[in-house]
């Protein structure tokens, strides 16, 4: 793959540019795997072993996207996804559920913080969310992607989604052998978590009662936001909406057009939240640099000090790229204006070999020259489902996800 320069972007058309962006991307996944699992790493500066669960996931999409396209083989993607395959079955995994991040050579935990050095079930899920539409895409009789196909199998019936309701109506986060369920991190409210409450009530083995995820994840429909900003009606979630991310990571498999319960309809959902997150950089209260039409997005990220969950309650004047770009199936026009922006105007310094850079800051002259699993990986993904709907199809075709969400009272014209 050649690695063209910004100055290419006013000889494409849209199409042309999002293949490029596309396909750069997805070298992350393809070029910057662990040499050994297989898995993704959590981002490009780190040269160590570490891999993360639900980045992984998210690669696996992406490995699809890219067989479908042309990029690669469907043998080679087929060869990698058994490669990271047959790695898991010997990682290290809690009733099933794997770590927030393991070693990419031997599949030991690697904590990730001093008292989640256990089970993962946020991040599984994102994992299953990859696994479960590998499945459904090497569906040929012959023997090596029926192979792929029990182990993926194997590996989702194992999982134990009802063990962390902890024998209550809310399914809790992290579980560690050392510190039990001392973080104590429920899943409630709204977040990017409605695809683990879909799959828990989904999985052959181990699944959820309906109960939970009424109770527990909605809150007896308190969930309900309801209010207007910048005249748009947000069905849930927090004040403004929150980092964009939630409109994205559970929908990357998870079709929202149609999708609908007594709580919400999720297409009306992820599209408002996208343009209040767009009104409010446009309205740019805080008079940061560079926000506007072509400029905006704020979701969790890297930025000059760290990492924060930036949305219209928590700027820093940071701008992310994913934002925006993985909200294009939402507001198809806005998106890619911002993408020719980042581009054509931006592009020598947030544009590399692996697509666009994580973050960066006009007012503060900052830009990263980190790239992130769990931030590429929609870019690629969601464009995709803008332009063919590849992954929704593949993960709705999944008639266990059919009968999770029924049980669950969606409706959906997606689902049979």
């Amino acid at each position: 793959m050649t690695e063209p320069g910004p100055h290419f972007a006013p000889h494409l058309s849209d199409t042309e540019l999002l293949d490029l962006v596309q396909r750069q991307t997805f070298r992350f996944f393809w070029e910057l795997a662990h040499p050994i699992s297989g898995l993704a790493r959590d981002r490009s500066s780190d040269p160590r072993d570490v891999v993360t669960v639900g980045g992984s996931g998210f690669g696996i999409m992406a490995i699809i996207i890219a067989s479908e396209r042309g990029w690669i083989t469907r043998d080679e993607a087929l060869t990698r996804i058994m490669r990271m395959v047959a790695f898991l079955e010997g990682a290290t995994a809690y009733h099933g559920v794997f770590p927030h991040f393991m070693n990419g050579t031997n599949g030991e935990t690697v904590p990730f913080g001093p008292l989640d050095d256990g089970g993962d079930l946020v991040e599984t899920s994102f994992l299953m969310t990859g696994l479960l539409t590998a499945r459904q895409y090497f569906s040929r009789d012959d023997n090596p992607e029926a192979t792929l196909r029990a182990k993926i199998q194997a590996l989702w019936d194992r999982v134990e989604w009802d063990w962390h309701t902890r024998g209550q109506t809310c399914l809790t986060w992290h579980w560690s052998p050392n510190h039990g369920w001392a973080m104590n991190h429920r899943i409630r409210g709204w977040n990017e978590c409605l695809i683990t409450y879909v799959l828990a009530a989904s999985a052959p083995r181990h699944r959820i009662a309906p109960a939970v995820y009424h109770e527990g994840w909605a809150q007896s429909g308190a969930i309900r936001n309801g209010e207007c900003y910048y005249g748009i009606e947000l069905p849930l979630g927090p004040q403004l909406g929150g980092p964009l991310f939630f409109a994205h990571y559970s929908f990357l498999g998870l079709d929202p057009r149609g999708l609908k319960d007594r709580y919400a309809d999720y297409w009306q959902q992820n599209v408002n939240h996208t343009l209040i997150n767009r009104a409010y950089c446009l309205e740019n209260p805080k008079r940061c640099h560079g926000y506007g039409e072509t400029c905006w997005g704020l979701t969790a990220s890297d930025n000059s000090t760290g990492y924060s969950a930036h949305a219209p309650t928590n700027d820093h004047c940071v701008i992310t790229p994913t934002a925006a770009l993985s909200s294009i199936p939402y507001c198809p026009d806005l998106s890619l204006c911002v993408l020719r922006h980042f581009y054509t105007s931006l592009g020598d310094r947030i544009w590399s070999a692996y697509g666009f850079t994580d973050a960066f800051s006009e007012k503060e002259n900052w830009y990263s020259h980190d790239h992130l699993a769990i931030d590429q990986g929609p870019i690629v993904i969601m464009i995709e489902n803008y332009r063919s709907a590849l992954v929704w199809r593949l993960f709705m075709s999944c008639p266990e996800i059919e009968d999770g969400l029924r049980r669950l009272g969606f409706e959906s014209p997606n689902i049979l």
